[in-house]
């Protein structure tokens, strides 16, 4: 809407095309592989072939041998200069913390765990010359199930710790548990299993590590999300002074977590450069980051819901084991307790039990991927809706109007111990109902019963709330989380009246240089088009907590919005010296600084950024800058929310699922760029979707990675998306002052359970009550082929 008194367009609000987008497009841009020095040399890394073994023998000198070769490292000939790799998130006081060297010295504890470097004059050569080291290796029993790895007796990952519990972690509120099961009607019990995903970024993992030369600088390039973390964490692994570390992320080609890592090929390429004085560069093949790059998910969830007869929610219960893989990195051992608050969703209800227990096994270690720990929560009790709903004869939809939040009763604390600030549950499920066409769809679903038909018509529902915004530092502090939650910004003014725009965030693929942009330009009231912003090098921009969480919007992009105020408080400053006025009698508005009640006496903040430049005629005492910056620390998290409806059609002769229709309606807050929210929202339902129907990482029973390629592990591709119809409702925020919520994960957490559920409701009649993720054609089959003979076609039915 424009401004009727400026005759200004908002920028917050308006469908902007991505300021970035050209060039990232056009091919005219930064990865990281991209980066060539003089001199650059190139990293090959030996990894392991088994998921367990001890190194007997390691003999790295047949390949110094090999043409382009200049230098070849064991686990042990690096350990001097490197440390263990850092996990920022020991979430109990007794967690085992094993250490995890960036190239195994003793043991190899998951296929694919270094073993040597190879150091050539191109990637090619360094490659060949990884086939002539010679290890021996004393095989070790491997540990994938966790239930057996918790078994007395069961081999270890970690014989020096004595156990594969890697830590246990309670949360009991509201009544006692037990006490509230017994006046139930109603008691559930259900076991759900998120399977082991493998994050497929379009840019492969990637370093670039340039020793010191004029500047006594080390320089690190990574394709990371978080530069300003690695910088700190690199100090500590490898020693080189943090002021002597410059690390940069240039263009970022996607992340979802899997670049939110510490990794030790950041720590190796600093290791070689500095042992060789030569940059070195190493950019992992897809193979290999199958099996090197953080894996997500892998967890077993044993579930009891407690209710009423007339469907009002009494109690949940939750026993969770997490799979950790064989090490812990940076935040493995919190993801799942991201999930821990956000298990009873948007439900009211009297009492809840959680239990979360970490496990070591031989497998790549696990960490953050999009969503991080709220997907498989929201999967949880989503599903559990639907299998109350069946239970008690009700519509999925009406039990959980019963037990939401209602729009009136904001701001709420759940039981989970979170006050969620805003929300209408009701409007946003309302809307979405509507552009579903939600009756004539169950009608079309009861004649398909009716005269058998072997296609089933299925019916998702999936209502949903995220936290995100990580987060208050004093939260932070409280679950033991290594850092704060802050994010800095700096806005520049420039004397010719643009303006640089510095921010601790660094994005893979979120538009921030667009939407921070926008939001500068507002309160500023300069083009849109005059502001630049930078981000992503420590040296350009040394303050930062960087990108997860989606936590960029609300916390760096207030952060922003702090920072532009108060360049304008400065510049009132100098406005009013210029016009002979006091502060107080300035109005400001789309840049310009007027005195009440004479319209003619006016400076728009570039001229007022240009005599602050000229510093000709200044307040004695004033600093001649109008530049500003700002940390934020979030009051509180933030809580999208939104309902996700799918229909799918299931045929019973093979298996397969179609998805028909598809409608969400989530509500972020306010909306700073509508085209960026539809990308964000259309890709999280891709990675959500590919949960639910398609990907799974897969080990056989000696630990090795049996879908680790892209042959062999489905990422789905547009034809097996469906059309998606999105749409929003608006709740402001109340915890900021731009009202935003985030919503890079929205799309990824609602909708898992909204298929799932989708799949489940055609199969029911059926005798069905589940099908594992991912729901493929083999698995529905042989629900089917298990499903009770005597289930009837009415029993259970939704």
């Amino acid at each position: 809407m424009t401004d009727q008194l400026t005759g200004r367009e908002p920028e917050v609000g308006r469908a902007r095309v991505r300021k970035e987008d050209a060039r990232l497009v056009t091919g005219r841009t930064n990865w990281t592989d991209n980066i060539t020095v003089p001199g650059l040399l190139h990293i090959a890394i030996l990894r392991s072939p088994m998921a367990h073994a001890r190194i007997e023998r390691i003999d790295v000198t047949p390949a110094l041998e090999r043409p382009g070769v200049v230098a070849a490292y064991s686990g042990r000939d690096l350990a001097e200069g490197l440390g263990s790799l850092p996990c920022a998130w020991p979430v109990t006081e007794d967690i085992v913390l094993p250490e995890h060297p960036p190239v195994a010295v003793d043991e190899v504890r998951h296929t694919g765990d270094p073993v040597a470097v190879v150091v050539a004059r191109d990637r090619y050569a360094a490659a060949d010359a990884l086939e002539a080291i010679d290890v021996d290796y004393e095989p070790l029993p491997p540990v994938l199930d966790m239930e057996a790895a918790l078994a007395e007796g069961s081999p270890l990952v970690h014989a020096d710790k004595g156990t594969n519990r890697c830590y246990t972690w309670p949360l009991a509120t509201g009544e006692d548990y037990a006490t509230v099961r017994e006046r139930a009607d109603v008691v559930l019990r259900r076991r759900f299993v998120q399977q082991r995903l493998i994050p497929n970024a379009m840019e492969p993992r990637a370093v670039v590590a340039i020793p010191p030369d004029t500047s006594d600088q080390y320089t690190l390039y990574s394709a990371t999300q978080i530069p300003h973390i690695v910088r700190v964490m690199m100090a500590v692994v490898t020693g080189i002074p943090e002021h002597r570390l410059r690390v940069v992320a240039p263009d970022v080609g996607g992340g979802f977590g899997s670049k939110l890592q510490v990794y030790g090929e950041e720590a190796i390429g600093l290791a070689v450069a500095r042992k060789l004085g030569r940059p070195v560069k190493w950019t992992e093949s897809r193979s290999e980051g199958y099996l090197a790059t953080h894996h997500g998910r892998d967890q077993i969830q044993d579930l009891e819901l407690a209710a009423t007869r007339d469907g009002r929610l009494l109690g949940l219960k939750v026993d969770l084991l997490a799979d950790m893989g064989a090490y812990l990195m940076i935040v493995t051992p919190g993801v799942p307790l991201l999930g821990a608050f956000m298990f009873p969703g948007i439900y009211k209800m009297d009492a809840y039990d959680f239990t979360c227990t970490g496990v070591f096994t031989t497998k790549t270690p696990t960490d953050a991927y999009r969503g991080a720990g709220r997907p498989e929560a929201t999967f949880a009790i989503e599903r559990m809706m639907d299998e109350l709903a069946a239970e008690l004869g009700m519509d999925p939809v009406e039990v959980r109007r019963r037990n939401w939040i209602g729009h009136d009763e904001f701001p709420y604390t759940t039981i989970g111990g979170l006050t969620y600030d805003s929300g209408n549950y009701e409007s946003a499920t309302d809307k979405a109902l509507a552009l579903f066409g939600y009756d004539d769809l169950r009608s079309e679903q009861r004649k398909r019963e009716e005269r058998g038909d072997p296609v089933r018509l299925g019916i998702g529902v999936s209502t949903y709330t995220e936290m995100c915004g990580l987060a208050p530092s004093r939260i932070l502090r409280d679950l033991r989380y290594g850092a704060g939650g802050w994010e800095a910004a700096s806005i520049r003014m420039l004397p010719t009246g643009k303006v640089e725009v510095l921010t601790g965030t660094s994005p893979h693929g979120q538009g921030h240089v667009t939407s921070w942009s926008q939001i500068a330009a507002d309160v500023l009231g300069v083009p849109f088009e005059d502001v630049e912003v930078l981000h992503g090098d420590t040296r350009t921009v040394p303050q930062g907590m960087d990108t997860y969480g989606s936590r960029s919007l609300v916390v760096g992009g207030v952060a922003v919005h702090r920072a532009a105020r108060k360049v304008v408080d400065k510049a009132r400053k100098v406005a009013a010296h210029l016009l002979e006025a006091s502060e107080d009698d300035l109005d400001f508005a789309d840049g310009v600084f007027s005195v009440k009640g004479s319209p003619d006496a006016r400076r728009t903040i570039q001229e007022v950024a240009f005599a602050t430049f000229t510093s000709h005629d200044l307040p004695d005492g004033l600093e001649p800058t109008i530049n500003a910056e700002h940390v934020e620390d979030p009051e509180a998290f933030s809580y999208p929310h939104g309902t996700h409806l799918c229909a799918v059609e299931v045929d019973t002769e093979t298996g397969r699922v179609r998805i028909r229709s598809y409608v969400c309606v989530d509500d972020v807050g306010k909306v700073v760029n509508p085209m960026i929210v539809e990308g964000q929202v259309h890709g999280g339902l891709a990675q959500g979707i590919a949960q639910a129907l398609f990907e799974e990482a897969v080990y056989d029973e000696d630990g090795n990675l049996v879908s680790g390629t892209m042959a062999d592990y489905l990422v789905p591709c547009a034809a097996d998306l469906p059309d998606f119809l999105t749409d929003r409702t608006e709740t402001l925020a109340t915890t900021n002052p731009l009202g935003v919520k985030g919503v890079g994960e929205a799309g990824t957490i609602a909708s898992t359970p909204a298929v799932v559920n989708a799949v489940v409701d055609a199969l029911r009649p059926l005798g069905v009550t589940d099908v594992p993720m991912p729901c493929t054609p083999e698995r529905i089959w042989r629900a089917l082929r298990d499903a009770p003979r005597s289930a009837r076609p009415e029993e259970g039915s939704s």
